[in-house]
Order: C-alpha cells, then structure tokens, then sequence
C-alpha cells in the first residue's frame, strides 16, 4: 500500500494544478523517422529503411517541461535555441502542449536536434546537430535575468544539464542562491563529470553511471557507490541526492541513511525520458510539501508508465492516476471525491476506453432495492459514479426529519460497494449540473420512472449517450424503514 495514498491523490487530481515550476537548461527537439526494414543495401551493409511516417517533440530540458504540463501543473522554460527552422517547430510543440517557453533565440547555435531512425520498436541510428560549446556573456545575463523575474511566481526549480552549455557554473549557481533567497527547492538533474556546479541544490539526481563518474568508484561497486555519494552531500551542501538505480528502483541517499525504493514491475520498451519523468514528479512533489521518500515511490510509478512506451512521450495526469487505481478500489475513502477530483478520474477512465454509468439518489437508511439499482446500473457500462444529495438538499425534498443519515456516512458507505467506482455529493435539487459536467455514457434511475422524467435524458442523448430504467425491487424503500422502525412494538 502506498503511503499517503489519500494526501497523494488530491495532488494528482487536483492540487497540482496550482503549482509552477520553473525549467532551465538544455533544450531540444526529438525528431523521429519511423519505417519498415525488409532488405540490406546493396551499396554497403546497412539496412535499408522504407519511411512510413515522422514524428517531433520536445526533448532534453523541454521534456520535463513536458512532463510537468502533462501532470496538470504549470512549466516555465528557459533556455536557448537557434533561428532556424527546428527552433520554430519546439516553439510549436511547446506552445501547442501549454509549456510557457521562455527560450532565448540565439544566430551563434542552431537548435539541438536529435534524429532517430527507428524500425519497429528498435532504434536503427541517430543524428545530432548541435554545438555544444558555451554561450557569450550577454547571452547568459539575459537567460539569468529571465529566470529571476519569474521565479517569484513559482513552486519548485529544475536544472536539466544535458552538457550542451547551457548550464554554466556561474548560470547554476546564481540561480540555485536565489532560488534559495525565495526558499524554493532546486532539483538538478547533471550531466557533468564534477557535480560542484551544483552546490547548493536540494538534491542532484544522477543515474548509477553519472554517480559513478563523480565519485570515481566504479558502478558495479552498488555499497561503495553510494557510500560515495552520501560522502558528497555535506561537500555540496545539499538536503539529500536521489539516484536513479535502473531497474532497481530509486535510492535516495541522506549524510547518515540510504533507502532504495524498487522499481516498478513493467515490460520496458524505451528508456528515453525516463529520467526526465522522474524529476518532473519529484519537482511537483517536493513543490507540493511531500517528503522524499514518499514522493520517490510515486516517481517510480511514473517512470514505469513512460518506459513502456517508444520515443520521448512524456506522461499524463491520467496516466499516473490510472496506475494507482488498484489501491484506490480497495479504500472507500479515496472513492469519496469533489467535482474537480471526479473530472480528473473520468478522464483517466476514458483514457483507457472505458465507459461511464450515472445514477443518483438520496440513498438515506441504504436497502436492498439500493444494492440491486447499484449492481444493475454498474452493468450497463465499466465505471458507475454515483450521485447523493446533500443534507440540505435531502431536506428539501424530503421534509425537516431527513435525513437519516449524513451526507458524508451516506457517501462512505456507497463508496465501501464493489459495484460503486465514485461518489459526489450536490447540493442542487437536481444533478443535471453535475452530469453536464460528467458527460456519462449512460443515465440509470429506477424503475418508478420513465425516460421523459428522468432528469438529463435529454442532455446525455445530445453527446451520445443512453438512459436505463431499471426495475425496482418491490416492498423496499426508506420511507417504509423508517415508518417500520417508528412503529410502536406490540407486546
């Protein structure tokens, strides 16, 4: 069970979206040429590869960029990129994906460009283009100057150091110190042989081989290496370091202790953008008050939904959600949601093709007439929302006695039904506002309606969708529960 499973669903489904993080660094676009191999050159033994398609997205720093805007939060990036045409088609992507791009255009280097050729699932070869050599005094104080104006607005940093020059020693540190002034946690994610640049930053996240060449200790030496990189942390003055293990998990190292949290079971196909996955979350995270060692499992996570995929694809809110959803079935607390919550799981359904049932109803003193509905509407569709009137609005319409049972001990005992995948309570005399929001695929009342009364018919008709009558189970209802316990006992 994932610790603070509930605290961790309200960032993904809806806290996140209040939180900006600013990314600075080495910027790219991942161009990918995707086609057939069925034959060798005749002119030299390579294989030949018939096009079929191509395909671009943000890569290096943009890339978590990406990611932080797929999980539903705000991304501001900095770097540099040439006046060319690859620079125009990130600008594109960028914009089209919701990054606020901060990205100075610069004539001294072309945009970093990344070209692969792939067959299948299997990369054939790759094309580089990019100078990698440092950028001219002006060029970084503008780039600084760009970060600092923003950085009141944000949560969280990222330095994505992907050595194409960006990221400088005095660029990083002035950056870290006042990011440090305005009390925001830095995360750097390094590419350089000595991590000193990096003084100061909350945690560096290197990969086994990156720890490896700044420590000098060989990586198949896993104790010594980290012994190593825990030796690093007073050096650096940093709070802690977050090594990524592979396919051993994550090992988050601190002056005296080390916790490796393992990985994810998942077939992997691409590790491309793993490690910028990770660091997205873990900025979000952090940015949110979570701890570390909470926030590295649910990295974890993450990176075990991107690595099943091919090329750079950066992750969804939808996505994530979707990998906790067993835990989330077996805990009626976390089926007990706000609208904004609810929206975020219906996406996350519909991401995965499945469809949605509604139903609502006081459900006050819950009987078996309730239990059949319930189990009934829950088979016409593959997740059933269940709707349940407020207690103001129960007595609206129930008289000055109802409920019986309060809203929230009436929702909690609906969502602890194997049939019932959420519920929302509303306060209106009727759900249409609810549903509209929703937009369910099927509407489902009892059998003591007809379609022309069921409210939203006609709405969930208009994208689509159906209504169900179902029959109810005669001799049960609360009205009748409650006159029976009201009864006086006859001796």
């Amino acid at each position: 069970m994932m610790k603070d499973l509930h605290r961790i669903l309200q960032l993904i489904e809806d806290n996140w979206r209040k939180i900006h993080v600013l990314v600075v660094g080495d910027v790219m676009l991942d161009r990918f040429v995707w086609g057939d191999v069925e034959r060798i050159s005749p002119e030299a033994p390579v294989p030949i590869v018939r096009v079929v398609h191509r395909s671009e997205q943000p890569g290096g720093a943009a890339n978590v960029a990406m990611n932080i805007v797929g999980l539903g939060a705000k991304a501001s990036l900095f770097g540099f990129c040439g006046k060319d045409a690859d620079g125009e088609s990130l600008h594109t992507c960028l914009a089209k994906a919701g990054v606020d791009a901060h990205m100075l255009r610069v004539e001294s280097h072309p945009t970093t460009t990344k070209q692969r050729v792939m067959s299948g699932r299997q990369q054939m070869l790759r094309l580089d283009m990019e100078r990698p050599d440092g950028y001219s005094g002006e060029e970084y104080e503008e780039l600084i100057a760009s970060v600092e104006e923003t950085m009141p607005s944000a949560d969280a940093i990222v330095l994505s150091d992907y050595a194409k020059g960006v990221l400088s020693e005095e660029a990083c540190q002035r950056i870290i110190q006042r990011a440090r002034e305005h009390g925001l946690p830095v995360l750097v994610d390094p590419k350089q042989r000595s991590f000193t640049r990096y003084r100061g930053a909350t945690t560096i996240c290197p990969n086994l081989s990156e720890l490896s060449v700044a420590t000098g200790v060989a990586a198949k030496e896993l104790s010594s290496i980290l012994e190593a990189g825990r030796g690093m942390i007073p050096k650096l003055a940093l709070d802690f370091l977050t090594v990524t293990l592979s396919e051993k998990g994550i090992a988050v190292l601190r002056e005296d202790t080390q916790r490796t949290f393992p990985a994810v079971a998942q077939q992997v196909f691409d590790v491309s953008g793993a490690g910028d996955t990770v660091i997205a979350t873990l900025a979000l995270s952090l940015a949110s008050g979570l701890e570390i060692e909470t926030a590295v499992p649910l990295a974890n996570i993450a990176a075990g939904v991107v690595v099943s995929k091919v090329g750079t694809v950066p992750i969804t809110r939808e996505e994530l959600a979707t990998r906790l959803m067993p835990e989330i079935e077996l805990q009626a607390e976390e089926k007990v949601l706000t609208l904004n919550r609810l929206r975020t799981r219906v996406s996350a359904w519909r991401a995965n093709g499945q469809s949605v049932v509604f139903t609502n109803g006081c459900f006050d003193l819950l009987h078996i007439g309730h239990i059949t509905l319930l189990e009934d509407a829950r088979r016409q569709g593959d997740r059933l929302i269940v709707g349940i009137n407020s207690d103001q609005s129960v007595r609206e319409l129930k008289g000055p006695t109802r409920p019986m049972v309060g809203e929230r001990e009436r929702a909690y005992v609906l969502a602890a039904l194997a049939a019932v995948d959420a519920v929302v309570i509303f306060a209106e005399a009727t759900p249409l506002a609810l549903m509209e929001a929703l937009r369910p695929d099927v509407i489902v009342k009892g059998g003591d309606y007809s379609e022309e009364t069921v409210v939203g018919a006609k709405e969930v008709r208009s994208w689509g969708g159906r209504v169900k009558i179902i029959p109810t189970v005669e001799g049960f209802s609360t009205t009748r529960l409650i006159a029976k316990a009201a009864a006086p006992v006859l001796p």
